[in-house]
């Protein structure tokens, strides 16, 4: 099997889908200056500000597949070689929304290296549907599609 560090076309639209497109600063569910395709710093480290100029959606994608970067090598480092091109993807999207520090320390990722095909996977994915305290429709949907897309 091959090991996979790159996340598909079908795992980076997930992403697009849910973070959404905002060419303006905005202040996203937990309260973070966010801009782009969810976006809450820029490829040099600068954090997005609420004042910040605004871009266009091509200067978003350019910003998207620099972070991607980043979490494909989180997941990478964090999860089994035994993982398949759309369980990668659905682990990139969680690790995106959520950061790694949260995937590091989930139960997600304990049962995925102990058994990438355990079902219970997909409760675990369910855990993570919070943002302040509040259960949020958007996030509902978002970790069901994860789900989905990681037994698929």
């Amino acid at each position: 099997m091959t090991k996979i560090t790159k996340t598909s076309k079908k795992g980076v639209d997930l992403i697009k889908k849910y973070e959404g497109f905002s060419s303006k600063p905005y202040l996203c569910p937990a309260n973070v200056a966010t801009i782009g395709f969810g976006a809450t710093f820029y490829p040099d480290g600068t954090k997005v500000k609420l004042t910040d100029d605004p871009i266009n959606e091509a200067v978003a994608e350019v910003i998207l597949k620099k972070h991607l970067e980043k979490f494909e090598q989180y997941v990478d480092s964090y999860c089994t070689d035994k993982l398949n091109q759309n369980q990668f993807d659905a682990l990139v999207s969680f690790c995106f929304n959520l950061g790694p520090a949260n995937l590091k320390a989930s139960t997600l990722l304990k049962k995925i290296n102990a058994n990438p095909d355990d079902p219970t996977i997909r409760t675990e994915f369910m855990k993570w549907v919070k943002a302040g305290g509040k259960t949020l429709k958007g996030l509902v949907r978002r970790r069901e599609e994860e789900a989905s897309l990681y037994f698929s």
